[in-house]
């Protein structure tokens, strides 16, 4: 049985190298179980456990599952695994979501009773703007504010403009270690918008935005065409960024860009 110092460790580990994963913690047992209350594991997106243990395979399948669906969608899960009669008797088929409770069936010998919560535990979501624009300022301390880690790309000797960023680049390369969970926006308003927005539709992201009209935004992915970008790449672009909030001012543009960042990171996650 691993040592609870081990898993401690482990998940320090895994967030401050900002990897996804799940923590699986037994929260109650009755009857006979392999695991007890307190039993902990740590799971990784490809469902493979790297530490720790919940038991043997009465109850892997349905964690695994609910590790993953968790990874996916950023929710917890309580999921309560049962036999049969238990299931029966709380009118419950195995699969079924009941007040916020999974339930599986317990295929064991024992039929014991097994109720693990699924906690996801996911790196703080990746913003990389370009430019050093009013905007840009604005967006970046707004962002972070609201709990992105947030990459400023513009030249050197404009990274004074800025309050904080977690990372600073000079000039407008979109570094190397980003992942299709990033978001990017092109702030540059003029200076340098045209090489910006070919380095940012070469990097992975679930979100490009271009602060600037739909006509100048048109026009420049006609240039990016013309230079051979494949025009797949620039179909996605959100253009003008932001919700349509009738923003103006820089602050109330960066409000509305971070708000639609908010609403696409958080879709799956909202109940009515």
């Amino acid at each position: 049985m691993p040592r609870q110092s081990d898993i401690l460790d482990l998940i320090s580990n895994y967030r401050s190298k900002g990897e996804p994963f799940a923590l699986a913690t037994v929260v109650r047992t009755v009857s006979v179980t392999a695991a007890k209350a307190g039993a902990k594991a740590v799971i990784l997106a490809d469902g493979s456990i790297t530490e720790g243990w919940i038991g043997g395979g009465c109850a892997r399948g349905a964690v695994l599952k609910a590790a993953r669906e968790a990874l996916a969608d950023g929710q917890s899960r309580l999921v309560s695994i049962q036999p049969d009669e238990q299931l029966s008797e709380h009118r419950v088929k195995a699969g079924e979501i009941r007040d916020g409770v999974v339930y599986a069936k317990n295929m064991c010998p024992s039929q014991g009773t097994m109720d693990v919560f699924v906690e996801p535990v996911l790196p703080r979501p990746h913003l990389t703007v370009c430019g050093a624009s009013p905007v840009a300022v604005a967006l970046a301390d707004l962002a972070r504010r609201m709990g992105f880690f947030v990459t400023v790309c513009a030249p050197a000797p404009e990274h004074a403009g800025f309050g904080e960023a977690d990372r600073l680049v000079d000039g407008y390369a979109i570094p190397v270690d980003g992942s299709e969970r990033d978001y990017v926006v092109i702030a540059t308003q003029g200076r340098g918008d045209s090489l910006a927005l070919k380095a940012a539709v070469q990097a992975p992201c679930k979100y490009l935005a271009f602060v600037g009209s739909r006509k100048k935004a048109a026009a420049l992915k006609a240039d990016l065409t013309a230079s051979g970008v494949a025009s797949e790449r620039l179909e996605h672009i959100h253009a003008p960024a932001g919700l349509n909030i009738g923003a103006i001012t820089p602050d109330e543009i960066a409000f509305s860009i971070v708000a639609e960042m908010i609403e696409i990171r958080r879709r799956g996650q909202r109940t009515l």
